[in-house]
């Protein structure tokens, strides 16, 4: 293996770290994090990185301190003389503010973008941003890939009838029009208007599931709500079974309740976040395989547009 690469990983993010240095075919790098009595933390490198092509990777789900973590580690390695740095983000947050949807309020995907960028990140590799422009708040080159590499297959081999994808809202067209179009399916839309952040209002479905197999496609599964109550719907106006796909798995409050009492017949996710319980609904397929791949195509400056699907 070549000893110019070297992939570490954030604490938080270690369960699938080690998966993708297993798939690349090389062991995780040694690093550590110091912790100080009034809970401030430091990440340390226990080898050297001078020269190197740094992997540092680190899902920034909550508690803030991931972000920070991964900042953290991105300037201890410009400050060792690493040659370059790239962050491998499987799951971005704060990417659902990406835009000033009501006044005086922050763009913290933006935010983020300039603090990765400041910190002294060379190149950014994420999956499934929540918003496609978010990619042009960075001034360095941003790797995005899709979920879609990891679910089609798994979608394929459920071998249904009458199958159709389904968005949860009219912010996921643009998905659930390119999963139909692969998969040669129709579509339909669920429309909903909210009360206030993770309180949904009303919900409709534009479109016909009658005697349909439906699978809602989306990047973020949080609270729940959206996706069992559009299940319930869907099955209501006719569809024989609902499945959801939804990349990164928040599932915050009461959304394992919801969905081990949903009538969904099954909700895929994968591992850009760790599971925080058990359910015998819930199926994770694993992005480690698409990450080591693509790690290995950066590094060697090799096109990745053979690793997309869609």
């Amino acid at each position: 293996m070549d000893s110019h690469i070297k992939i570490f990983s954030g604490e938080a993010s270690n369960y699938l770290s080690t998966k993708i240095c297993e798939k690349f075919g090389t062991r995780l790098g040694d690093s550590s994090l110091q912790r100080f009595s009034d809970g401030e933390f430091q990440p340390v490198f226990n080898e050297t990185v001078r020269g190197d092509t740094v992997f540092i990777i680190q899902s920034t789900f909550q508690p803030s301190e991931n972000l920070f973590e991964l900042l953290l580690m991105i300037d201890a390695a410009k400050r060792a003389s690493a040659y370059k740095i790239v962050a491998v983000i499987p799951y971005m947050g704060f990417a659902r503010q990406d835009r000033k949807d009501k006044p005086r309020v922050a763009i913290g995907s933006k935010l983020v973008a300039d603090l990765l960028v400041a910190a002294g990140v060379s190149r950014v590799m994420t999956m499934d941003l929540h918003a496609d422009q978010i990619q042009g708040f960075f001034n360095v080159p941003v790797d995005h890939l899709f979920g879609s590499a990891i679910f089609v297959p798994y979608i394929n081999s459920l071998n249904l009838d009458n199958l159709i994808i389904a968005s949860p809202d009219t912010g996921g067209t643009k998905r659930v029009s390119a999963y139909s179009k692969f998969l040669k399916t129709g579509m339909v839309i669920c429309y909903k208007s909210r009360e206030k952040a993770n309180v949904i209002g009303d919900l409709q479905v534009i479109g016909d599931v009658e005697g349909k197999n439906v699978i809602l496609v989306d990047d973020i599964i949080d609270t729940a709500g959206t996706i069992t109550k559009a299940a319930e719907m869907l099955l209501d106006k006719g569809a024989l079974s609902v499945r959801a796909v939804c990349t990164h798995p928040v599932l915050s409050g009461p959304a394992y309740e919801r969905i081990q009492n949903s009538k969904l017949a099954e909700l895929i996710v994968t591992d850009t976040i760790p599971l925080k319980h058990e359910c015998d609904k819930i199926k994770v397929l694993s992005v480690a395989s698409l990450f080591a791949e693509v790690i290995d195509k950066v590094y060697n400056y090799k096109s990745i547009s053979s690793s997309f699907i869609i």
